[in-house]
């Protein structure tokens, strides 16, 4: 997978429809996904019970571009061997879910998948500061974790901003997740984001067997950028 700061729209399944995730899968791919965001809650580090390693391992098949599992769980190194085995390419854990993050991204990278860090609303950039050679990617919270269709939380714009200059040149992702849609998403572009997470302003409108309005909200998100 060679890296480009090309902007990639990566759906959240969380909004989609739990009982077709093979079909919503295909779906939202066909119409025009960049990578598939898969969030994993586990009712400890955030206040809400999403999916685990094996619900990753049933939608890898479905997945034809770039599977993209975002940890909200504490502690997480248990979990990495299972979520790399289940097919994950890249594991992102939070800077807050455990004491040794730079432990954390070591196994990440030792099990074969792609290290990400993630930081709450309220953690400040300077947190990642330390690690950012350890990682292939940073996810900005631009909402508190834990639920899907929250209100954007400006701050984030600013934090984007001061991570791509912390970056530089290293080939990092800047990965923005939380109230992604037309609206915000043009103000984190603009700041230094890459892979844009969207839930319900991608899955809004449409369904399995009338997937178009996936396309639509896609092509809205990619063009407010533009």
């Amino acid at each position: 997978m060679s890296f480009d700061r090309k902007l990639k729209i990566a759906p959240s399944i969380l909004a989609s429809d739990f009982a077709n995730f093979g079909a919503e899968i295909t779906a939202v791919e066909t119409q025009g996904a960049d990578w598939i965001h898969v969030d994993v809650m586990d009712g400890h580090f955030v206040p809400n019970i999403s999916f685990g390693a094996t619900t990753c391992a049933a939608i890898r098949p479905h997945i034809k571009t770039v599977m993209d599992v975002h940890l909200m769980i504490a502690p997480v190194d248990p979990y990495i061997d299972a979520f790399a085995k289940a097919g994950a390419d890249f594991i992102t854990a939070h800077v807050e879910a455990g004491p040794h993050i730079h432990r954390t991204l070591q196994a990440i990278r030792a099990a074969g998948a792609r290290p990400g860090v993630a930081l709450n609303p309220g953690t400040p950039v300077s947190a990642v500061a330390p690690v950012l050679d350890l990682v292939d990617l940073v996810c900005v919270m631009t909402v508190n974790p834990g639920f899907g269709g929250q209100k954007f939380i400006p701050e984030g714009v600013e934090k984007t901003r001061e991570l791509r200059k912390l970056i530089g040149d290293r080939d990092i992702h800047i990965e923005i997740d939380g109230g992604v849609d037309p609206t915000t998403a043009p103000l984190v572009a603009e700041a230094g984001a890459d892979v844009l997470v969207a839930g319900s302003a991608v899955f809004k409108g449409g369904s399995v067997s009338d997937p178009a309005p996936y396309g639509y909200n896609i092509r809205a998100i990619r063009r407010a950028c533009e």
